[in-house]
């Protein structure tokens, strides 16, 4: 039986909390309104031509993944930072992807729950950010415009997100009602076609790209029926660094030695004087010269335990 088919289908909300998908889709409108909200600034306070050459050195080149590894290495956010950022001046760039993330990942999400649909969507934008980043340093041809040339987008990790989809659910049909539904690799090809035609015949950069994000898509899926979920470790790490800001995790407002022994119904080890028969005639000869009110609280431990053991 296909993976898909073992799933329950579950229907998207727009809660954050539980929906992998609009978070991803919110994380990148947000960083959009807010990058095209402080290019208004610019405009507003230099002249077109300056205003252009500030924006694009002072914000657009910290948030681009450079094709130079030098300045990579002293920009290394920008391995996260180019994923989510699609430039102002190029909104159909944006509108294309969040239409194709939505359409994909809709499926995906519906299909495999809500952990995998961001592990892929990373998987693919960073393999697609490393190709892009070796293509510039080792193919010829484009190491000669390597200076200054960079990437942004979210095409690798869609591109990553159609393959991994269409892996997992081969049989899966959209629109039902023509001629039985058009099965998803048809539509995934309409993509990939689209998405390549899109780029400019001389982006060859792109095009490597957005080809190696549709390949971790692959091998995502490929090592995943081989027993391997490529998604659990940053899962695992997401619910660890959440857990550090999460007042009501478990075990956090209690006590250190309810946090240390909570595995145990042995108490933490206390240290008890030791009790001797001499030790408790020196205490009862305290009692007949002084009374029982002189005693500190030790000694009344001590004689507390006498009156219980056979000495």
């Amino acid at each position: 039986m296909p993976y898909y088919e073992q799933k329950s289908r579950s229907r998207l909300s727009l809660d954050l909390n539980n929906n992998a998908l609009v978070t991803l889709i919110a994380i990148i409108l947000v960083v959009f309104v807010l990058v095209t909200f402080v290019s208004v600034f610019y405009y507003f306070g230099y002249s077109k031509e300056t205003a252009n050459a500030k924006f694009y050195t002072e914000v657009y080149r910290n948030l681009a993944i450079p094709a130079e590894a030098d300045v990579l290495l002293q920009k290394p956010w920008t391995a996260i930072t180019h994923m989510f950022y699609h430039s102002h001046l190029n909104v159909w760039h944006l509108v294309g992807n969040l239409i194709w993330l939505w359409f994909f990942g809709y499926i995906l999400q519906d299909l495999t729950g809500n952990r995998k649909i961001i592990p892929v969507f990373l998987y693919g934008a960073w393999a697609g950010a490393l190709a892009f980043v070796l293509a510039y340093n080792f193919i010829p041809v484009l190491k000669a415009g390597i200076e200054g040339a960079n990437a942004i987008g979210a095409s690798a990790g869609v591109m990553a997100i159609a393959v991994a989809t269409t892996l997992i659910a081969p049989g899966f049909r959209i629109f039902p009602f023509i001629n039985g539904g058009i099965p998803l690799w048809v539509v995934t090809l309409i993509f990939v076609v689209i998405d390549l035609a899109t780029l400019s015949v001389s982006n060859h950069g792109g095009h490597i790209a957005h080809l190696a994000g549709a390949l971790s898509g692959y091998l995502f899926v490929f090592f995943f029926r081989r027993g391997y979920d490529g998604s659990q470790w940053m899962n695992t790490v997401w619910e660890w660094i959440s857990n550090l800001f999460n007042p009501d995790r478990p075990g956090k407002n209690k006590p250190v030695k309810e946090q240390l022994f909570y595995r145990s119904e042995r108490k933490p080890y206390t240290r008890r004087s030791h009790l001797s028969q001499q030790k408790v005639d020196e205490i009862l000869d305290k009692i007949s010269q002084q009374g029982y009110d002189a005693l500190t609280s030790e000694e009344k431990e001590l004689l507390n335990r006498a009156s219980k053991e056979d000495l």
